[in-house]
């Protein structure tokens, strides 16, 4: 389970898709039957230093992870992105690039992201959501969002007067699409003012309670004020909402709750630090 706090460090991590033929490599003398290195001892020396053989193993874990199948082939392809990066890595250090300071900052916060992760990751695992939780949080979210998705359309204005002016437009026979084109503010202008469908409860509560009262094909009788500024509503359709199933929809809400417990926990640490 990734969680959206882990994905500065995950990032970090990530090599290219190695179950794929690079792109490109580094120049290498050394013969195809080298991928197939010892299994004791280092992956590979590189002008005397030795790559441990543990660094290539995580990144097999890593790829298998992501779906690759562990094979030769993967592991010659991840022996070749190491010895790459050895060689790059000595051409730097002689160039003193890791003497910069934007690059020790660098690997500061490298080193930061990935020791905090590692911690949230040994959290989350001993405290996992458990399915009550998960079951609790499905039916809080099915009240939530009721029976009824509404298709709407509005014009939105940023003053009463324009929007009793266009109610009267509509009145005597002009097209809502039009005059949401022309007058309104709203980023769904170009559509003619389509909200799409959508629950209640995506909307301002105002909104929301005007449009529920209307019948199909009506619009509101008078300006609907919001913190946005006035709306002219039409209500075009009206549906049963088609709940997913707890199945469908479990590993997010899994994702939510356990972010739900490390924001929680960083709130218990922040209140008990001495931050100046």
């Amino acid at each position: 389970m990734k969680l959206p706090i882990f994905a500065v460090a995950l990032a970090t991590l990530a090599l290219p898709a190695l179950a794929q033929a690079p792109a490109a490599r580094l120049p290498t003398k050394e013969p195809a039957k080298a991928a197939a290195a010892s299994k004791e001892g280092p992956l590979a020396t590189v002008n005397g230093v030795a790559i441990p053989r543990q660094r290539g193993e995580f990144l097999v874990r890593q790829q298998t992870a992501r779906g690759a199948p562990d094979s030769e082939q993967l592991r010659a392809q991840v022996r070749e992105v190491l010895i790459n990066k050895e060689v790059l890595l000595q051409e730097a250090n002689r160039a003193g690039v890791a003497r910069r300071a934007e690059v020790l900052q660098q690997l500061d916060l490298a080193r930061q992201e990935i020791i905090v992760n590692s911690f949230l990751g040994d959290y989350v695992s001993k405290n996992p959501v458990g399915d009550a939780e998960i079951q609790q949080e499905y039916e809080r979210a099915k009240q939530q969002t009721g029976t009824t998705e509404y298709q709407a359309r509005h014009i939105l204005v940023q003053s009463e007067d324009e929007a009793k002016r266009l109610i009267g437009d509509l009145r005597k026979g002009g097209k809502f699409e039009e005059l949401a084109q022309k007058h309104s503010i709203d980023s769904t202008k170009d559509k003619g003012g389509d909200l799409g469908w959508n629950v209640p409860g995506v909307y301002d509560r105002t909104f929301a309670d005007a449009m529920v009262k209307l019948e199909k094909g009506k619009m509101t009788e008078a300006p609907v004020h919001t913190r946005f500024g006035f709306h002219v509503i039409r209500l075009d359709d009206v549906r049963p909402v088609k709940i997913p199933p707890l199945s469908e929809v479990k590993p997010r809400i899994q994702q939510r709750l356990a972010q739900i417990k490390i924001e929680k926990l960083v709130g218990e640490l922040r209140a008990k630090a001495k931050v100046e």
